[in-house]
């Protein structure tokens, strides 16, 4: 069955709307949406009640505020749905502070190098996800040995007992603006994890097209 994943970036213990990758110009969600009356992440997790949801943690990702500020947050969201959080981890000893907030972590490129992907996925066997990041058409990465290539991200990542992987193109994220269906085809077939993509889906003939092309989420 394919996974429909619920998408919160928050910031200052609210949930903030993305669009484009643009962290500066994001806004309270409840300013935006037609769905949500409210910002408070739980709030929106009771009144939706989705399955499955992901969480960015902007403040540890940009660096900013309070390094612990969403963590209530955090929780309180893993008590009520299947729960996904990527905190920005960049390396093995950041791990730990993270442990029993999420069922799953995620490590993206964008923060965590290939080597400290290699041994956090080791030493924490299918309670990680990878998250491949690209913006501006380039993967996302300050590691001189992480692949340029993402088929080649792909292939490393084969080795290593995680969980799903993610492709997040942030040029797409909060825009509805589609996907590469041939280039996502691909990428599935290469993988031998479930890949999810982030971004870019606009309805529910997207994702009908995402799972035939062996994508088992969004």
């Amino acid at each position: 069955m394919f996974r429909t994943v619920f998408v919160f970036d928050v910031y200052n213990r609210n949930a903030v709307h993305a669009q484009g990758g643009d962290r500066q110009k994001y806004r309270p969600v409840h300013e935006i949406s037609n769905v949500c009356t409210t910002s408070d992440p739980v709030g929106i997790v009771r009144e939706l009640r989705p399955a499955e949801v992901y969480i960015a943690d902007l403040n540890r990702l940009q660096g900013q505020g309070e390094p612990n500020i969403n963590f209530d947050v955090i929780r309180g969201v893993s008590e009520l749905s299947k729960t996904m959080l990527d905190p920005g981890i960049s390396s093995f000893e950041d791990v730990a502070g993270f442990l029993g907030l999420a069922e799953h972590l995620v490590l993206g490129t964008e923060t965590a190098s290939l080597d400290s992907i290699t041994k956090i996925a080791a030493a924490y066997p299918s309670q990680i996800n990878v998250s491949i990041d690209k913006k501006n058409g380039n993967i996302l990465s300050s590691d001189p040995l992480m692949p340029k290539d993402p088929f080649e991200i792909v292939k490393v990542l084969n080795g290593l007992e995680i969980n799903d992987i993610i492709f997040l193109d942030m040029d797409m994220v909060g825009t509805s603006a589609g996907f590469d269906a041939q280039f996502l085809s691909l990428i599935a077939d290469v993988s031998d994890h479930n890949v999810l993509l982030g971004g870019g889906v606009r309805d529910v003939e997207d994702i009908r097209q995402l799972e035939a092309i062996g994508i088992k989420g969004a």
